[in-house]
């Protein structure tokens, strides 16, 4: 028994001399335990601690696409906000983009059909359709007094002094405000991407990216030269092209 416990002080004393020697930079750490009782091998591990949270996760390069996500958003809000002209052809490009390139509508419309309640992004009216209603509303009573053919894009028609224009269908209004030839203009966008747009109207009783249902108010015409009758364009939108209103709507 002497002897054996004289062994192992001796090779203690070994490893010792060795861990005295070895180099520094990288470290030998023993691990003491059964194997000074049993005289088994020597076990030991090299190297640092194993480094902290996921391998794929690059914190730097995560804070770096924040950063560049909030310089994007305030150099977008100074563009709009400057008068300059030199910013035009870039809000061109972003209003056609939010306008007509992104279909607000029919996202909106597929994930309420998916989850059931209005996209939180999105104004909620306090209302919640079902689905897109396919029937459609007349927007206003009245006569055609400009036709399709007079500038290809819509028609002028002649109604009631200070009547209220309706949606023809439910959607999401992507424009409430002045256009070059058209005055206070609503457009509305539908689930089936299409466009209605109301012009020349007297007062827009909306908000862009308001949700409005089939039938609700957009507006209300504006009074005619004549001053007893009113009257507003209309117009309907099929991807790049326009319709004729009137193959799509019967009116007097």
């Amino acid at each position: 028994m002497g002897n054996r416990a004289d062994e192992i002080r001796k090779r203690i004393a070994r490893r010792k001399k060795m861990n005295d020697g070895a180099s520094r930079e990288y470290p030998v750490v023993p691990l003491v335990g059964d194997e000074e009782k049993y005289g088994i091998g020597q076990s030991s591990f090299e190297g640092g601690p194993p480094s902290d949270g996921h391998p794929l996760f690059k914190k730097e390069t995560f804070l770096l696409k924040v950063l560049a996500s909030g310089i994007l958003v305030l150099l977008t809000a100074i563009m709009f906000k400057s008068p300059s002209p030199a910013f035009e052809e870039a809000r061109a490009v972003v209003h056609k983009t939010m306008e007509n390139d992104f279909q607000f509508a029919a996202v909106s419309t597929w994930y309420e059909d998916q989850f059931g309640k209005p996209l939180a992004l999105l104004p909620d009216t306090g209302k919640q359709e079902a689905k897109e209603e396919t029937a459609i509303s007349m927007p206003a009573t009245g006569k055609v007094v400009e036709n399709f053919k007079t500038n290809g894009q819509g028609i002028m028609l002649e109604t009631g002094l200070g009547e209220e224009v309706g949606a023809m269908k439910g959607g999401l209004v992507i424009f409430a405000g002045k256009k070059d030839d058209l005055g206070n203009t609503v457009v509305i966008q539908h689930a089936d991407k299409s466009e209605s747009w109301y012009g020349h109207l007297e007062a827009i009783d909306v908000k862009q990216y308001e949700k409005v249902e089939k039938g609700g108010a957009v507006g209300k015409v504006s009074a005619a030269e004549d001053e007893a009758t009113g009257e507003f364009y209309f117009a309907i939108k099929m991807g790049e092209e326009f319709v004729d209103p009137v193959q799509v709507i019967s009116f007097d």
